[in-house]
């Protein structure tokens, strides 16, 4: 027997909320399997299976709140595996070559809506869910006309009638009986946001959405922070009480490496070109590994450097507040594999589906502001990270070259770094260090 427990998933995590269980007593789950949603102060992750075996038990209800560490569910991990799919019986009488949905409603471990989406897993329509979709107008791609994943991360959401809302801001509608389609979202391109359904949700009942904004309560009257916005504040909070920051700056000149990286896109599919921010993390991740005195954690008043390089990535999220997933072993990924690494982990956390593996503690966390024009910024660091590097835009600046004067593509490039870790000496090393690798992109 293992036990699956409530996952620590993030340093500053002490509980979490289950959303829903993926599984269900009974079924088979081999390691890495997504078995759970839940939801920190942050964000909503999907947690994966550490063992293999069968679902014996589910010992916490969606909904409830538990400390980290609590037992949540008991997996048989010496229960045989599961048993192949029996041959078919002869047929006693003709009948529909489908399953009837009322013989899968039977099944153990699983459920069925009215929508007819019983040939699904419960991923699946969990991810229906989200994407606003209705599994009985999906054409299952999978065995006996199974529902896939895939079937339903290629279905359109729907119709023009979808009310465009941020993952949040429909978990707030649904917990508060709030109707998305009587808002008006304040978010880009309409979208609603968590703050316009708190601002419906925290009046009268009888508050429409036009007098919202008349009703308005005064300036005087402050808020609390939502979750994750509490959460962060948290966070940052600690690391200004505790960390004693020291910051270092450099600008480093990106000419070799853009005309590198132009010279290698040319020759790839529009789909597959490399962008700068590959190239910088790329080479952070390097630098880390060069310079291991700041690749680490400060535990029990000392610093314990880690093996690996897990490059966390600062991700804002459109609902609001901010996560930093993990990019394990950014140092030796390939730069393409890099890339759709970065891609896939920008989209899964900003609509709720990081899993449990990529929010692990990140040995060091980088910050890039470049998207929103600012040449430069020092962060915070994320304790009990020891360095945040931040990285602004990439813009082109005067440099002089063999004493004469050009114009080059440039960056700045920070370090926030603990005082009790490490000296200026050694934040200077990883900034030279990433500037030295940008400078030789064919070695990243």
């Amino acid at each position: 027997m293992a036990d699956f427990t409530m996952p620590s998933l993030g340093a500053d995590m002490d509980e979490g909320t289950l959303v829903e269980w993926l599984v269900g007593p009974g079924d088979a789950v081999t390691k890495g399997d997504v078995v759970a949603v839940v939801e920190t102060a942050k964000s909503t992750i999907e947690v994966e299976c550490f063992d293999s075996g069968t679902v014996g038990a589910l010992l916490v209800e969606p909904g409830t709140t538990v400390p980290v560490g609590t037992r949540m569910a008991v997996i048989d991990s010496g229960a045989e595996p599961p048993a192949p799919a029996p041959a078919p019986a002869p047929a006693p009488a003709p009948a529909k070559p489908t399953v009837p949905t009322s013989e899968l409603q039977a099944a153990p471990g699983h459920t069925t809506t009215p929508g007819g989406d019983a040939v699904s897993t419960p991923l699946v329509r969990h991810l229906a869910e989200q994407k606003g979709i209705d599994l009985s107008s999906v054409h299952g791609s999978g065995k006996g006309g199974r529902i896939t994943r895939s079937d339903v991360e290629h279905t359109p959401a729907e119709g023009p009638h979808r009310v465009k809302a941020s993952p949040l801001a429909r978990r707030l509608a649904r917990s508060s009986g709030v109707d998305l389609s009587a808002l008006r979202g304040t978010g880009r391109g309409g979208t609603i946001r968590a703050d316009d359904v708190r601002a419906v949700s925290a009046g009268p009942p009888s508050r429409t959405v036009e007098s919202r904004e008349p009703a308005r309560p005064s300036s005087a009257t402050a808020e609390p922070a939502y979750p994750a916005r509490a959460a962060i504040a948290a966070l940052v909070s600690r690391a200004n009480r505790e960390i004693p920051h020291y910051y270092l700056s450099t600008t480093i000149d990106l000419a070799v490496a853009m005309a590198w990286m132009r010279d290698r896109n040319a020759s790839r599919p529009v789909a597959e070109r490399l962008v700068p921010a590959a190239l910088l993390l790329k080479s952070v991740a390097l630098a880390a590994r060069q310079v291991p005195e700041l690749n680490g954690y400060w535990k029990d008043e000392a610093f314990v450097p880690s093996p690996a390089v897990r490059l966390g990535v600062a991700v804002s999220l459109r609902g609001g507040g901010l996560v930093a997933p993990a990019l394990a072993d950014a140092d030796t990924m390939p730069l393409p594999e890099l890339m759709a690494a970065l891609k896939g982990l920008v989209s899964r956390a900003r609509s709720g589906r990081l899993r449990a593996s990529e929010t692990a503690d990140p040995t060091l966390t980088v910050t890039n502001l470049g998207d929103q024009g600012v040449e430069a910024v020092f962060g915070v660091i994320y304790p009990p990270q020891v360095a945040l590097v931040g990285l602004g835009c990439v813009t082109e600046r005067p440099v002089a070259v063999d004493g004469m004067l050009t114009v080059h593509p440039t960056v700045t490039a920070t370090l926030a770094a603990d005082h009790r870790a490490s000296d200026g000496t050694t934040g200077a090393r990883l900034l030279t260090a990433i500037d030295r690798l940008l400078q030789r992109p064919e070695e990243l």
